[in-house]
């Protein structure tokens, strides 16, 4: 089997790149390398150099190679830039998706695991979050990936693409091999930066508000590893692969699926700094500055669904996720990958 890895440069991309050449799956991993590093694609994938937003750059990639299925991880993922810059999250998780699915139905290709988000929620309702959960995202962020949910639904009525739409909670920690870890510039995610926060030359770590309606004040997230959401998606694939697609309530159009990817088990902010403490045995700097714009107080789901339908639980926990992201930190103090040269797209 043939799958097209978007985003392969990207953390999760290149997590999941690497799960599934290890079950003995061809990898075609595409990436433009704005924001992924070369150095995170594994050696034995395919890397096409390409960017969804240029329809010439995508057809290539899809005449040049056998494709039978599609992991969709490329696309802009920062809630506060979201805020500041709408326009661009609309052209990336939108637009350049569209872009892919025209591609895809130009050449037979009817198999789709999307990379979404819980932020498609918004402020919940019911805690834990059900997949049926009203979806009222609100940042620009996850109402862009609620649009491309609701644009897949559409492409399912006119072309039978059959899709599983994963909505992320919280991934994070390295993965199992130890090679592949978090590495953002700028780094906005909790974990890295409060562990960094506990070296000597890392920054102080910000917490966005402790005036929430939560135990401690702080935001409450539901954290999965990232070898573990990995594990998923390759359920999901071998789902679309030997069941038929059911009809779902969630989307109008019908015929997708859409699952929750986390654990069950909330942590606030103050949990994952202690957290962090607990696995360097060192103080995590920090202070308190104020809310950031479009954060909700809770995300945590119901993870119920992930394993009736792909029967999948998360393996690991925070303990676990903080542990493994400070053992990379300390072994890859530059965060880079060692691998050969890039390989053409041929």
């Amino acid at each position: 089997m043939n799958v097209l890895v978007t985003g392969a440069a990207g953390y999760i991309g290149s997590v999941c790149s690497e799960v599934l050449l290890a079950r003995g799956i061809t990898v075609i991993a595409l990436d433009n390398l704005l924001e992924g590093h070369r150095e995170a694609v594994p050696q034995d994938a395919v890397f096409c150099h390409a960017d969804l937003a240029v329809r010439s750059q995508i057809e290539d990639v899809f005449a040049k190679h056998k494709i039978d299925a599609v992991m969709h991880f490329a696309g802009e993922a920062l809630v506060a830039k979201s805020v500041r810059e709408p326009s661009t999250f609309y052209a990336a998780n939108v637009a350049c998706g569209v872009n892919l699915l025209d591609a895809m139905i130009r050449h037979g290709v009817k198999k789709l695991i999307f990379s979404s988000t819980a932020a498609t929620y918004g402020e919940p309702e019911i805690v834990p979050i059900p997949e049926n959960h009203r979806k009222n995202p609100i940042n620009p962020y996850g109402k862009s990936k609620l649009v491309f949910e609701q644009i897949l639904a559409d492409y399912r009525a006119y072309t039978g693409l059959a899709y599983v739409t994963l909505r992320y909670f919280n991934a994070a920690g390295a993965d199992d091999s130890g090679e592949i870890g978090e590495l953002h510039d700028p780094e906005t995610h909790l974990i890295p930066l409060a562990l960094a926060a506990s070296t000597e030359d890392g920054p102080e770590l910000q917490v966005f508000g402790s005036d929430y309606p939560t135990s401690d004040g702080t935001c409450v997230r539901d954290y999965i590893h990232v070898s573990d959401l990995a594990d998923a998606h390759v359920r999901a694939l071998q789902y679309l692969e030997t069941q038929q697609i059911e009809k779902s309530a969630d989307v109008k159009g019908g015929g997708s699926l859409a699952i929750n990817l986390g654990t069950g088990c909330g942590h606030s902010v103050l949990e994952v700094i202690r957290a962090a403490e607990n696995a360097t045995g060192r103080p995590v700097r920090r202070k308190i500055v104020p809310r950031r714009p479009g954060d909700p107080p809770i995300l945590v789901a119901d993870p119920a669904k992930a394993q009736t339908v792909l029967g999948w639980t998360a393996q690991r926990d925070l303990a676990d996720i903080v542990s493994s992201a400070w053992t990379w930190m300390q072994k890859n103090s530059k965060g880079e990958k060692a691998v050969t040269a890039a390989s053409p797209c041929a």
